[in-house]
């Protein structure tokens, strides 16, 4: 094959198949982190949330 030894095709091939890999888990890792910190923000808006509510029941109470 063009005089090319064996060794290096194996090699090229591997090197190939490891950045294919990476790529594929780089994305998948964004994905999973992109989820988690989505769920971090609807807790965290959810509490702010809750607490707009306690707030505002309190400042009913001082207003009578």
């Amino acid at each position: 094959m063009l005089g090319i030894p064996l060794w290096v095709i194996f090699v090229l091939g591997g090197i190939a198949i490891s950045a294919f890999m990476a790529v594929k888990t780089g994305k998948e890792d964004r994905a999973a982190e992109n989820e988690i910190i989505e769920r971090e923000g609807e807790v965290y808006m959810k509490r702010l949330e809750e607490e707009k509510k306690r707030r505002d029941g309190e400042e009913r109470v001082y207003e009578n």
